[in-house]
């Protein structure tokens, strides 16, 4: 499970701002897309964020990831 140190959640946080894409490892799979929200509070937190290819809509719980990068 992810565990993000307070500069990842800034380089997240920076990510959705400037559309910028990051990758994500969830069970063996990763995911390339560009986040368009972040949602805190509550259990746990959610990455809202947007296939770029197929502009299909995703949600990914930050406790269930694997590893996240910001694509630079």
């Amino acid at each position: 499970m992810a565990r993000l140190t307070p500069a990842q959640y800034d380089a997240l946080e920076r990510a959705v701002l400037v559309g910028q894409r990051i990758a994500i490892q969830r069970r063996g799979t990763e995911y390339v897309v560009v986040p368009a929200r972040l949602r805190t509070g509550g259990r746990s937190d959610v990455i809202e964020a947007v296939h770029p290819t197929t502009g299909e809509r995703m949600e990914f719980v930050i406790d269930e990831l694997d590893d996240i990068q910001v694509v630079r």
